[in-house]
């Protein structure tokens, strides 16, 4: 790749009035692919929306559920930023192109390290945890998308377990309502869980209407906090909708 083509492909992911990104249907966050060369963790991004929608086609046929998101100018940095609590490094502009080009997320976004923020200001953030789980969301529909009966495949059993191994190790955000303390979702089946957010941009998608106040909390104390009707938390509900059954000393399988 030549250093002109990445010196046009920066200034126009900062100065374009549109870009096209390819998102997941699973988990309402732009693709996420690994790349087998250089394992770097990417997003796809376009400056047209026919070259998009080829790039969309593609993945659909593979039986990965995509759309296109049309992303504004005005609301670049916040897009651009909110890729690092995903854990993604790296955006492929154009792929499938003859002006394919890889950048990397720091080489044209910088925000301050967690040192370096105002006095009070703490930034909580999982993207180990929720890259696998993106990871993790993709795969699984991907297989229920298939001919074959979805079952959970060696690749699915790693990431499941990728995930509790960074689960354990986090540290979240839960939702609290002055009076009414801590929400709870009811599934489906009828199974009550209460959410959790690894980061602020995903809890502040529960919390639209601001009725409620962010708690931060290590992921060995959410036991603490479980209601007597709930099995367990659902992590990121409008996102990777992750659910985590958790006994009172153990976690148990996702969902």
């Amino acid at each position: 790749m030549s250093i002109d083509r990445k010196k046009i492909a920066l200034s126009m992911l900062r100065n374009s009035q549109v870009i096209y990104v390819i998102m997941s249907q699973c988990t309402h966050l732009p693709y996420v692919a690994c790349d087998t060369e250089t394992y770097d963790d990417e997003i796809f991004v376009y400056f047209t929306e026919k070259e998009a929608k080829e790039k969309a086609g593609q993945l659909i046929k593979e039986k990965n559920p995509v759309q296109i998101l049309k992303v504004e100018n005005k609301s670049f940095l916040v897009f651009y930023t909110s890729l690092y609590s995903m854990g993604v490094n790296c955006l492929v502009v154009g792929d499938g192109t003859s002006q394919r080009t890889a950048v990397q997320l720091d080489e044209f976004i910088h925000r301050p390290s967690v040192e370096k923020l105002p006095k009070g200001q703490v930034r909580v953030e999982n993207p180990e945890f929720h890259l696998t789980a993106i990871y993790f969301v993709q795969e699984l529909r991907k297989q229920q998308n298939s001919e074959q009966n979805a079952e959970m495949t060696k690749e699915l059993k790693e990431l499941n377990d990728e995930m509790l191994v960074h689960f354990r190790e986090g540290r979240f955000i839960l939702a609290t309502q002055e009076d009414k303390g801590i929400p709870i979702l009811k599934q489906k089946d009828g199974q009550v869980y209460q959410p959790l957010f690894t980061d602020i941009q995903e809890f502040q998608k529960f919390n639209r209407e601001n009725k409620f106040k962010a708690l931060v909390i290590d992921s060995d104390k959410v036991v603490n906090v479980l209601s007597k009707e709930s099995v367990g938390v659902v992590v990121n509900p409008f996102g990777v909708n992750v659910r985590f059954q958790i006994a009172r000393k153990d976690m148990k399988k996702t969902r």
